[in-house]
């Protein structure tokens, strides 16, 4: 516990802290209340894109793969570039937490002059696999999305359990303690000034 003034500055002092620490717990479960919606609502958007990607995914492989027997492993190595893809998140705070809200993706592009010669089965891979890439950025983003607002709930529910279990406890025993020193030394003031009294 830190140290308490003395006297009655310090029934003050533990009044005021009592007052503190009640009230951030009170703004503490609201942020918990809002936090735990926000969950909900992300949860359902990870489990969404997941299904999204998991399906681009399962046709750009399968159009792979027929590209692959179309035209062979040549014709999909000519069609690849060294270029990487351009992710772009957009971040937004809410209730202390920074989490992406939206992610969009930028295919590699060819460079001037590059084509590609090789079956439909090759084109419709090349799209099928850029589908699949623009779900995968956004599945992430949504993940992640979760995960930061799942690590502030477990923050603010500890902060919340601290402020219930170990604080506000400490602070109504040590006001207990100090009402209970201030009466005996108010008791023992009044009878040092009757035996004055009487003494006089």
């Amino acid at each position: 516990m830190i140290r308490i003034p003395s006297g009655r500055s310090g029934r003050l002092w533990l009044h005021r802290r009592l007052a503190t620490a009640t009230r951030a717990t009170t703004l503490l479960e609201q942020k918990l209340r809002a936090l735990r919606a926000e969950q909900r609502r992300l949860s359902l958007r990870a489990r969404h894109t997941g299904e999204q990607w998991t399906e681009h995914a399962t046709e750009a492989a399968t159009w792979g793969l027929r590209a692959a027997l179309a035209g062979g492993e040549r014709g999909l190595r000519l069609a690849t570039t060294a270029d990487l893809a351009t992710v772009t998140i957009t971040w937004t705070t809410s209730m202390g937490a920074a989490y992406p809200t939206e992610a969009t993706c930028e295919p590699p592009h060819r460079p001037a002059g590059h084509t590609v010669i090789g079956s439909a089965a090759l084109v419709r891979a090349e799209e099928a696999y850029r589908t699949a890439l623009e779900s995968a950025v956004q599945h992430a983003a949504a993940c992640e999305a979760l995960r930061v607002v799942e690590r502030e709930i477990d923050t603010t529910r500890q902060r919340v359990r601290t402020l219930d279990r170990r604080w506000i406890p400490q602070l109504r025993q040590a006001i207990a303690d100090l009402e209970l020193a201030l009466e005996e030394q108010d008791r023992a003031e009044g009878l040092a000034r009757r035996r004055a009294k009487d003494a006089g």
